[in-house]
Protein backbone atom coordinates (compact mmCIF):
# COMPACT_ATOMS: atom_id res chain seq x y z
CA UNK A 1 0.00 0.00 0.00
CA UNK A 2 2.74 2.47 0.98
CA UNK A 3 4.64 1.95 -2.29
CA UNK A 4 1.49 2.60 -4.32
CA UNK A 5 0.72 5.72 -2.31
CA UNK A 6 4.29 6.90 -2.94
CA UNK A 7 3.83 6.40 -6.69
CA UNK A 8 0.44 8.12 -6.54
CA UNK A 9 1.94 11.21 -4.90
CA UNK A 10 4.70 11.32 -7.51
CA UNK A 11 2.18 11.19 -10.35
CA UNK A 12 0.26 14.14 -8.95
CA UNK A 13 3.43 16.08 -8.16
CA UNK A 14 5.09 15.40 -11.51
CA UNK A 15 2.04 16.62 -13.45
CA UNK A 16 2.10 19.91 -11.58
CA UNK A 17 5.88 20.34 -11.63
CA UNK A 18 6.31 19.78 -15.35
CA UNK A 19 3.42 22.04 -16.33
CA UNK A 20 4.74 24.68 -13.93
CA UNK A 21 8.11 24.53 -15.67
CA UNK A 22 6.52 24.80 -19.13
CA UNK A 23 4.63 27.92 -18.04
CA UNK A 24 7.79 29.36 -16.49
CA UNK A 25 9.53 29.03 -19.84
CA UNK A 26 7.07 31.59 -21.20
CA UNK A 27 7.82 34.19 -18.49
CA UNK A 28 8.25 37.68 -20.04
CA UNK A 29 6.66 36.49 -23.31
CA UNK A 30 2.97 36.96 -22.42
CA UNK A 31 0.72 39.05 -24.69
CA UNK A 32 0.75 41.92 -22.15
CA UNK A 33 2.19 42.59 -18.69
CA UNK A 34 -0.81 41.64 -16.54
CA UNK A 35 -1.26 38.36 -18.37
CA UNK A 36 2.44 37.61 -18.17
CA UNK A 37 2.23 38.04 -14.39
CA UNK A 38 -0.92 35.91 -14.20
CA UNK A 39 0.74 33.09 -16.12
CA UNK A 40 3.76 33.22 -13.83
CA UNK A 41 1.49 33.12 -10.77
CA UNK A 42 -0.27 30.02 -12.09
CA UNK A 43 3.16 28.43 -12.55
CA UNK A 44 4.02 29.23 -8.93
CA UNK A 45 0.71 27.77 -7.73
CA UNK A 46 1.40 24.53 -9.58
CA UNK A 47 4.93 24.44 -8.21
CA UNK A 48 3.48 24.76 -4.72
CA UNK A 49 1.09 21.87 -5.34
CA UNK A 50 4.00 19.78 -6.59
CA UNK A 51 6.15 20.61 -3.57
CA UNK A 52 3.41 19.57 -1.13
CA UNK A 53 3.02 16.21 -2.87
CA UNK A 54 6.78 15.66 -3.08
CA UNK A 55 7.11 16.33 0.65
CA UNK A 56 4.49 13.69 1.37
CA UNK A 57 6.19 11.31 -1.07
CA UNK A 58 9.46 11.80 0.85
CA UNK A 59 7.69 10.74 4.05
CA UNK A 60 6.62 7.56 2.27
CA UNK A 61 9.91 6.90 0.48
CA UNK A 62 11.65 3.66 1.44
CA UNK A 63 15.03 5.24 0.64
CA UNK A 64 14.73 8.51 2.59
CA UNK A 65 14.48 10.67 -0.52
CA UNK A 66 14.47 14.46 -0.25
CA UNK A 67 12.39 16.82 -2.40
CA UNK A 68 15.46 18.00 -4.32
CA UNK A 69 16.34 14.37 -5.04
CA UNK A 70 12.92 13.77 -6.56
CA UNK A 71 13.04 16.90 -8.69
CA UNK A 72 16.66 17.09 -9.77
CA UNK A 73 18.09 13.58 -9.58
CA UNK A 74 15.49 11.36 -11.21
CA UNK A 75 15.96 10.37 -14.82
CA UNK A 76 13.37 10.89 -17.54
CA UNK A 77 11.85 7.41 -17.20
CA UNK A 78 11.44 7.97 -13.44
CA UNK A 79 8.95 10.81 -13.99
CA UNK A 80 5.28 9.84 -14.04
CA UNK A 81 3.56 12.89 -15.53
CA UNK A 82 1.08 12.61 -18.38
CA UNK A 83 2.19 13.58 -21.88
CA UNK A 84 -0.15 16.57 -22.02
CA UNK A 85 1.81 18.70 -19.55
CA UNK A 86 5.16 18.27 -21.32
CA UNK A 87 3.95 19.52 -24.71
CA UNK A 88 5.79 22.59 -26.07
CA UNK A 89 4.71 26.22 -25.87
CA UNK A 90 3.93 26.42 -29.58
CA UNK A 91 2.03 29.70 -29.23
CA UNK A 92 -0.35 31.30 -26.75
CA UNK A 93 -3.31 29.37 -28.09
CA UNK A 94 -1.48 26.10 -27.39
CA UNK A 95 -0.52 27.28 -23.91
CA UNK A 96 -4.11 28.10 -23.01
CA UNK A 97 -5.57 24.97 -24.64
CA UNK A 98 -3.11 22.78 -22.70
CA UNK A 99 -3.91 24.70 -19.52
CA UNK A 100 -7.65 24.48 -20.08
CA UNK A 101 -7.63 20.71 -20.52
CA UNK A 102 -5.46 20.22 -17.44
CA UNK A 103 -7.31 22.75 -15.27
CA UNK A 104 -10.66 21.12 -16.03
CA UNK A 105 -9.25 17.80 -14.86
CA UNK A 106 -7.37 19.22 -11.89
CA UNK A 107 -10.45 20.89 -10.41
CA UNK A 108 -12.50 17.71 -10.66
CA UNK A 109 -9.62 15.67 -9.26
CA UNK A 110 -9.00 17.83 -6.20
CA UNK A 111 -12.74 18.04 -5.50
CA UNK A 112 -12.62 14.28 -5.04
CA UNK A 113 -9.23 14.12 -3.32
CA UNK A 114 -10.52 16.14 -0.36
CA UNK A 115 -12.77 13.16 0.40
CA UNK A 116 -9.78 10.84 0.80
CA UNK A 117 -9.54 8.75 3.96
CA UNK A 118 -5.86 9.72 4.02
CA UNK A 119 -5.93 12.91 6.08
CA UNK A 120 -2.72 14.24 4.57
CA UNK A 121 -3.97 13.87 0.99
CA UNK A 122 -7.34 15.35 1.91
CA UNK A 123 -5.66 18.39 3.46
CA UNK A 124 -3.36 18.87 0.47
CA UNK A 125 -6.35 18.59 -1.86
CA UNK A 126 -8.30 21.17 0.10
CA UNK A 127 -5.40 23.62 -0.03
CA UNK A 128 -4.94 23.20 -3.78
CA UNK A 129 -8.64 23.31 -4.70
CA UNK A 130 -9.03 27.06 -4.17
CA UNK A 131 -6.18 27.79 -6.56
CA UNK A 132 -7.14 25.29 -9.26
CA UNK A 133 -10.69 26.70 -9.22
CA UNK A 134 -9.24 30.08 -10.17
CA UNK A 135 -6.98 28.47 -12.76
CA UNK A 136 -9.95 26.87 -14.50
CA UNK A 137 -11.98 30.08 -14.50
CA UNK A 138 -9.06 31.95 -16.04
CA UNK A 139 -8.23 29.39 -18.75
CA UNK A 140 -11.94 28.97 -19.61
CA UNK A 141 -12.26 32.72 -20.09
CA UNK A 142 -9.23 32.70 -22.39
CA UNK A 143 -10.63 29.88 -24.51
CA UNK A 144 -13.86 31.85 -24.91
CA UNK A 145 -11.96 35.03 -25.64
CA UNK A 146 -9.83 33.40 -28.32
CA UNK A 147 -12.60 31.30 -29.81
CA UNK A 148 -15.10 34.13 -30.01
CA UNK A 149 -12.52 36.70 -31.11
CA UNK A 150 -11.13 37.17 -34.58
CA UNK A 151 -11.16 34.65 -37.39
CA UNK A 152 -7.46 34.05 -36.84
CA UNK A 153 -7.70 33.60 -33.06
CA UNK A 154 -10.58 31.17 -33.55
CA UNK A 155 -8.60 29.14 -36.08
CA UNK A 156 -5.46 29.04 -33.97
CA UNK A 157 -7.11 27.98 -30.75
CA UNK A 158 -9.16 25.34 -32.60
CA UNK A 159 -5.92 23.97 -34.07
CA UNK A 160 -4.39 23.88 -30.60
CA UNK A 161 -7.39 22.13 -29.06
CA UNK A 162 -7.43 19.57 -31.85
CA UNK A 163 -3.69 18.88 -31.62
CA UNK A 164 -3.66 18.48 -27.84
CA UNK A 165 -6.93 16.59 -27.41
CA UNK A 166 -5.51 13.13 -27.98
CA UNK A 167 -3.19 13.68 -25.00
CA UNK A 168 -6.13 14.34 -22.67
CA UNK A 169 -7.31 10.74 -22.42
CA UNK A 170 -4.28 9.78 -20.36
CA UNK A 171 -5.59 11.95 -17.51
CA UNK A 172 -8.30 9.36 -16.89
CA UNK A 173 -6.22 6.19 -17.11
CA UNK A 174 -6.38 3.74 -14.21
CA UNK A 175 -4.05 0.94 -13.15
CA UNK A 176 -3.41 -1.24 -10.09
CA UNK A 177 -1.95 1.69 -8.17
CA UNK A 178 -5.22 3.62 -8.35
CA UNK A 179 -7.43 0.59 -7.91
CA UNK A 180 -5.77 -0.43 -4.65
CA UNK A 181 -5.94 3.10 -3.27
CA UNK A 182 -9.56 3.52 -4.35
CA UNK A 183 -10.52 0.27 -2.60
CA UNK A 184 -8.89 1.66 0.53
CA UNK A 185 -10.82 4.91 0.25
CA UNK A 186 -7.63 6.87 -0.42
CA UNK A 187 -7.40 7.53 -4.16
CA UNK A 188 -9.62 9.19 -6.74
CA UNK A 189 -11.45 7.24 -9.44
CA UNK A 190 -10.11 9.34 -12.31
CA UNK A 191 -12.03 7.38 -14.93
CA UNK A 192 -15.30 8.48 -13.34
CA UNK A 193 -14.30 12.11 -13.92
CA UNK A 194 -14.08 11.81 -17.70
CA UNK A 195 -17.78 12.31 -18.39
CA UNK A 196 -17.92 15.45 -16.22
CA UNK A 197 -14.72 16.72 -17.83
CA UNK A 198 -16.07 16.17 -21.34
CA UNK A 199 -19.34 17.90 -20.47
CA UNK A 200 -17.60 20.96 -19.06
CA UNK A 201 -15.12 21.23 -21.92
CA UNK A 202 -17.92 20.87 -24.47
CA UNK A 203 -19.97 23.61 -22.81
CA UNK A 204 -17.07 26.08 -22.82
CA UNK A 205 -16.18 25.29 -26.43
CA UNK A 206 -19.79 25.80 -27.44
CA UNK A 207 -19.80 29.27 -25.86
CA UNK A 208 -16.50 29.97 -27.61
CA UNK A 209 -17.95 28.96 -31.02
CA UNK A 210 -15.42 26.14 -31.19
CA UNK A 211 -15.86 22.46 -32.07
CA UNK A 212 -15.30 19.65 -29.61
CA UNK A 213 -12.33 17.63 -30.92
CA UNK A 214 -12.44 13.89 -31.43
CA UNK A 215 -9.74 11.27 -30.98
CA UNK A 216 -9.54 7.80 -32.50
CA UNK A 217 -6.97 6.80 -29.87
CA UNK A 218 -5.25 8.29 -26.82
CA UNK A 219 -1.62 8.96 -26.07
CA UNK A 220 -0.42 6.80 -23.18
CA UNK A 221 2.65 5.79 -21.21
CA UNK A 222 3.69 8.90 -19.29
CA UNK A 223 2.30 7.60 -16.00
CA UNK A 224 4.69 4.63 -16.15
CA UNK A 225 7.72 6.60 -17.31
CA UNK A 226 7.45 6.52 -21.11
CA UNK A 227 7.53 10.07 -22.48
CA UNK A 228 7.60 12.18 -25.60
CA UNK A 229 10.88 13.73 -26.70
CA UNK A 230 9.92 17.01 -25.06
CA UNK A 231 10.44 15.91 -21.45
CA UNK A 232 14.11 15.09 -21.93
CA UNK A 233 14.86 18.60 -23.20
CA UNK A 234 12.92 20.12 -20.29
CA UNK A 235 14.82 18.07 -17.70
CA UNK A 236 18.18 18.87 -19.26
CA UNK A 237 17.50 22.54 -18.52
CA UNK A 238 15.77 22.12 -15.16
CA UNK A 239 18.36 19.73 -13.74
CA UNK A 240 21.52 21.20 -15.24
CA UNK A 241 22.86 23.17 -12.25
CA UNK A 242 22.06 20.63 -9.53
CA UNK A 243 23.67 17.87 -11.58
CA UNK A 244 26.70 20.00 -12.39
CA UNK A 245 27.18 20.99 -8.74
CA UNK A 246 25.70 18.01 -6.85
CA UNK A 247 27.20 19.00 -3.48
CA UNK A 248 25.56 22.40 -3.41
CA UNK A 249 22.33 23.11 -1.53
CA UNK A 250 19.53 24.67 -3.58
Amino acid sequence: MQNNLYTYCLRIADNNLILSHKLSEYCSKGPYLEEDLALSNVALDLLGHAEMMYEYACELSPTNMKVDDLVFKRLEHDFYNVHLVEQPNTDYAYIMARQFYFDAFNKLFFEELIKSSDNKLAALGSKALKEVTYHLRRSSEWIIRLGDGTEESNRRVQDALDSLFWYSGELFEMDNVEHELINAGIGVDSKSLQEKWTKYVSEILNVATLKMPEAEYWSSGGRIGNHTEHLGFLLSVMQFLPRTYPEETW
